[in-house]
C-alpha cells in the first residue's frame, strides 16, 4: 500500500493502450500485424515527479493505492486512455503564410516550380528573417497549443527558415524559450541546410554551415544557452546533394547531435542508404525510396518518418509504408506541419496513413507513439504508458481507441483530456454521443 501524495489517478478506463509492456524501444511488424498492448478495465497512476508509477487493472491499482492521496482524479469510465502522441517532424517557427501558393499547387504547379519562382522556403525565409523573436514565439506557442489539443505531447521542432547564422540562432532561441515555458516536450532540430540561400552555391552554403553556423551552435551548446537534439539536411536534387549532406550530418554527429534528415522525397537520391551508412536515427519523407534503401534502413534500425500530409497536399506518390513495414523498417509518423502542409493533428495524420498508405490502425498508432519517440531518441521516456516514463496521456470519450483514427477530423470532440507529466493541460468539457 502507498500513503504518499501523488499527482494524478486516471481510473476505471474501458481501455488503456499501454503500447509496449516489456521496455521495447520500437515496434516492427513480425509475421502478423504490429502488436500493441491493451489493458481492459484499467487505471493509471502518475507520481509527483510527473512519471508513471503504475498501470494495471482497476482493482489491483485500487488495492495498491488505497491509502494514497491524489492532486487530481479523472474518472475515465467508458473512455479510453492512450499515450500522448508524438509528432516526429514539424517546422512550426516561421512568419507570414503561403496560402496563396495552395492555389498555385491546385492549378498544377509542383513543389520545385513554386520554389524556383521565389516561393516556398525562400518566401518564408525572407519573412522569418524580418520577424522579431517575440512574434515568432507567440505564433509558435499558438501552433503548439493546437497540436497539444489534438493529443500531441512530444513534438520535434525544426529551425531552417533562416539559412544564415543570426536567424537560425534566433529560431533556436525561440525554441529554447518554448521548451522552457510551454507544457509540451520539444525535440529541437537544427535545420540550417533546409535550402540553399539565394545568391549562394551548394558548396558555399555547405561551407557556411560547416565553418560558421555549426561552430557557433557548438559554442552555444557548450555554454548551456541552447539545447539541440538533432541535425537535419534537405537532401534533394537542386538542394543539398549526397556529398554535402554527408559532410553536414557527420559534422553535427561529431557534436553529439542525432542525424534525422529529409531524404528521397522528390527524387531517388539514395538518402536512405546514406542514413543507414551514417547510423542516422531517422530519415523523413522517403516518397522515392528504393528497395535497396528500404533494406538498408531495416538493417541499420534507422527509422522512416513518413509524412502522409505532404504527399497528399503535393499530390506526390505515397511513401511505400507497406513495403517498409514488411521489410522490418521502424516506421514513424509526423505531421510535417509547415506553411506548405498546414496540419496540426496527429489523429488526421494517422487516418491518412491508414487510408492512403494502407497502414493498419495498430501500425499507425505505434508509428505515432513509440516509433515516433524512437525516431527522436526519446523512446526511453515517451511513446508508451510504462512505469518510469513521462506521465503523458490523452483520454478519449469513446469505448474503443480506434475511434481516434476512424473519426476523421473529430479529435476536437473525442479528446476529453490531455495530460503532460501528470498535469492536465487540456480539459475539453464537450461530450460526444456515439
Amino acid at each position: 500500500m502507498s500513503t504518499s501524495r501523488l499527482k494524478l489517478l486516471v481510473k476505471n478506463a474501458q481501455q488503456v493502450l499501454v503500447i509496449c509492456n516489456n521496455g521495447e524501444k520500437y515496434l516492427t511488424k513480425g509475421n502478423s500485424d504490429i502488436d500493441i498492448h491493451v489493458i481492459h478495465g484499467a487505471s493509471v497512476v502518475i507520481g509527483s515527479d510527473g512519471l508513471i508509477k503504475a498501470v494495471g487493472p482497476v482493482d489491483v491499482i485500487e488495492l495498491e493505492y488505497s491509502d494514497a492521496s491524489f492532486d487530481h482524479v479523472i474518472d475515465a469510465t467508458g473512455m479510453c486512455v492512450l499515450p500522448g502522441l508524438v509528432d516526429a517532424h514539424t517546422h512550426p517557427i516561421w512568419a507570414g503564410d503561403r496560402v496563396h501558393e495552395f492555389a498555385m499547387k491546385l492549378a498544377g504547379a509542383t513543389y520545385m516550380d513554386v520554389h524556383r519562382a521565389g516561393g516556398g522556403i525562400h518566401f518564408t525565409v525572407e519573412r522569418t528573417r524580418a520577424a522579431a523573436a517575440h512574434d515568432l514565439l507567440a505564433s509558435l506557442s499558438g501552433r503548439l497549443e493546437r497540436m497539444r489539443r489534438a493529443g500531441t505531447t512530444l513534438v520535434e521542432v525544426k529551425s531552417g527558415y533562416g539559412l544564415d547564422l543570426p536567424t537560425e540562432m534566433k529560431m533556436l532561441e525561440v525554441m529554447e524559450e518554448a521548451r522552457r515555458t510551454l507544457p509540451i516536450s520539444i525535440s529541437a532540430t537544427y535545420c540550417g541546410a533546409h535550402a540553399v540561400p539565394k545568391g549562394k552555391s551548394v558548396a558555399e552554403a555547405t561551407e557556411d554551415i560547416l565553418q560558421v553556423q555549426l561552430p557557433a551552435l557548438k559554442e552555444r551548446m557548450a555554454a548551456g544557452t541552447l539545447r539541440v537534439d538533432n541535425i537535419d539536411v534537405f537532401c534533394e536534387e537542386g538542394v543539398f546533394d549526397v556529398s554535402s549532406t554527408r559532410a553536414i550530418l557527420r559534422a553535427g554527429m561529431e557534436m553529439g547531435l542525432n542525424a534525422n534528415f529529409h531524404g528521397d522525397e522528390l527524387h531517388p537520391m539514395n538518402a536512405a542508404q546514406l542514413g543507414a551508412e551514417l547510423g542516422a536515427l531517422a530519415v523523413s519523407h522517403l516518397e522515392e525510396v528504393t528497395d535497396q534503401g528500404i533494406a538498408a534502413m531495416a538493417r541499420a534500425k534507422t527509422a522512416a518518418v513518413l509524412l502522409p500530409t505532404t504527399a497528399y497536399i503535393l499530390r506526390l506518390a505515397q511513401p511505400r509504408a507497406r513495403a517498409m513495414l514488411d521489410a522490418g523498417v521502424i516506421v514513424a509518423l509526423g505531421s510535417d506541419f509547415n506553411p506548405n502542409a498546414y496540419c496540426c493533428s496527429m489523429p488526421i495524420v494517422m487516418h491518412l496513413a491508414c487510408v492512403n498508405m494502407r497502414m493498419s490502425m495498430p501500425e499507425a498508432l505505434a508509428a505515432a507513439t513509440i516509433n515516433a519517440a524512437y525516431a527522436l531518441g526519446r523512446s526511453h521516456t515517451h511513446g508508451s504508458l510504462e512505469a518510469g516514463k513521462h506521465g503523458d496521456l490523452l483520454v478519449i470519450n469513446a469505448p474503443r481507441w480506434e475511434h481516434l483514427i476512424y473519426q476523421l477530423g473529430a479529435h476536437q470532440e473525442l479528446i476529453r483530456f490531455v495530460v503532460v507529466k501528470g498535469d492536465v493541460v487540456y480539459d475539453n468539457d464537450k461530450t460526444l454521443a456515439l
